[in-house]
């Protein structure tokens, strides 16, 4: 006893453990299933893949291509992982793009049924995190910032406004940005078709 160390925890020299036993899926047929609270963002689950056009002030205009995957657990929020690569003139691939991960969440109400309010935390690489509050209408969802936290060597990026939506399949989207000193600014926008889910 004298030569063990009290404060060791009793983690620290344990067996490794298995892979993360709980699946996540973006197909609906397979894996867990959808939360109840999550029914009005059913349509929004799987891999979605198409082009875009970006655009601001600061930088010249760019085509990009996308690929967007939104899955969940089986609980109340879903998981959204975006990567983009810059297309050529000939649509060939340049380099890569924009990454960003997040999570959408509905507001429940008192008795845990889902509302139309929707809650988003969206994260950059580049070190950028934003705070939406948005709501959902049919197909639709609206999202605007409640909050941009930014670390010291990030761009000024103070406010941002997203719209998505499910338009005959295909998910459509377009952001506007406030940053680096102009105010609310057509940005991205996209239209991707269902490649999974």
């Amino acid at each position: 006893m004298s030569g063990e160390n009290p404060l060791q925890p009793p983690w620290l020299n344990a067996p490794p453990v298995d892979p993360y036993p709980y699946e996540e899926s973006h197909d609906l047929r397979v894996g867990p299933k959808l939360h109840p609270a999550l029914d009005g963002l059913l349509p929004y689950v799987g891999v979605w893949r198409g082009r875009g056009r970006g655009g601001y002030p600061t930088i010249e205009d760019f085509d990009y291509a996308q690929e967007i995957r939104i899955s969940h657990d089986g609980r109340p929020f879903l998981s959204y992982e975006s990567r983009a690569w810059i297309l050529d003139e000939e649509s060939r691939p340049v380099r890569p793009g924009g990454r960003e991960v997040g999570w959408w969440r509905p507001v429940l109400d008192g008795d845990g049924r889902a509302t139309d309010e929707l809650e988003a935390l969206m994260s950059v690489p580049t070190g950028v995190m934003e705070l939406h509050i948005g709501k959902r209408k049919g197909t639709q969802l609206e999202f605007v910032t409640d909050a941009v936290v930014r670390t010291s060597t990030a761009k000024e990026v103070t406010a941002g406004h997203r719209l998505f939506g499910i338009v005959e399949g295909a998910l459509l989207y377009a952001q506007d940005m406030a940053a680096v000193g102009h105010p609310l600014t057509p940005h991205l926008s996209a239209r991707l078709l269902r490649t999974a889910g």
